[in-house]
């Protein structure tokens, strides 16, 4: 088991919203500085358009700061997954994340396995492992009921219980379901806050330990350590006022998640 943190966690501080967004090389460092080994560049459109030498830099950055690569996109099309593998041979990425649905296409249960029984080959030939994450525009028996009929070890769960809260599919229960093909977790708090005016609700994330994540019961059930699955810290941060005020607390709820899995790792 590893700990680490995706582009998730710096959703801010990685955006055009800052006079001076990080990159991806300022990431590796903020990650390896806290402590990480991995590291998830997850729904980040503009690898897909870094060269050759781009990627060659990449990856002998991660390898000096000793971060284990991992990559994330969207969707299922074997055009799209066949792009993305061929970025995780140049970043020797094992772990590529993804979702049923992209902006251009949303398949059927069947389509999916269709498309998912087309990439398998490659998968398996380059030792990639695609873990398909648990979220709100996917019922949970849909996705796993997927899974199952194609029981190949290298596609599985990127377990996320909180987006599923959205299709009022409880994190217990999502966690009981997809515990034995877990492959990717990921680790973000959320909580429910009164709307202004208390008329609703908003669902966003808060720091780790605060929220309706079921943190314990959920490694206790995946037991992430005995099968060597990596703990990649996200968040549901809301606009802080300000640039400012906003990178500061994302920081500060990073080293939060972070500090909690290093006394969990050890």
């Amino acid at each position: 088991m590893n700990i680490g943190l995706s582009t998730y966690a710096f959703t801010w501080r990685g955006s055009a919203h800052m006079p001076a967004p990080m990159t991806l090389a300022d990431m590796l460092d903020e990650t390896a500085d806290l402590g990480g080994s991995v590291f998830q560049i997850c729904d980040y459109p503009a690898i897909e358009h870094f060269s050759a030498d781009e990627l060659a830099a990449l990856y002998r950055r991660a390898q000096a700061l000793g971060l284990t690569l991992e990559l994330g996109t969207r969707g299922l099309t074997p055009a799209k997954l066949g792009r993305y593998l061929d970025i995780a041979a140049a970043l020797d990425v094992r772990l590529l994340r993804s979702m049923f649905n992209d902006a251009e296409s949303q398949p059927t249960a069947d389509q999916a396995e269709h498309s998912l029984r087309e990439i398998a080959p490659r998968l398996q030939n380059q030792g990639v492992t695609l873990a398909l994450e648990t979220y709100e525009q996917v019922a949970v028996e849909t996705l796993m009921t997927t899974i199952e009929a194609l029981d190949d070890p290298h596609i599985g769960v990127c377990l996320d219980p909180g987006n599923c809260v959205a299709a009022l599919e409880m994190p217990d229960n999502v966690i009981a379901r997809t515990a034995d093909r877990v492959a990717n977790l990921h680790i973000k708090d959320f909580c429910f806050t009164r709307a202004e005016g208390w008329v609703g609700f908003r669902l966003l994330g808060c720091p780790l330990g605060d929220g309706l994540l079921p943190l314990n019961a959920m490694l206790e059930r995946v037991a992430p350590a005995a099968r060597g699955i990596n703990l990649i810290v996200e968040h549901w941060l809301d606009w802080q006022d300000d640039a400012e005020h906003t990178a500061t607390v994302e920081a500060e709820w990073t080293r939060h998640s972070m500090n909690i899995l290093r006394s969990i790792q050890s």
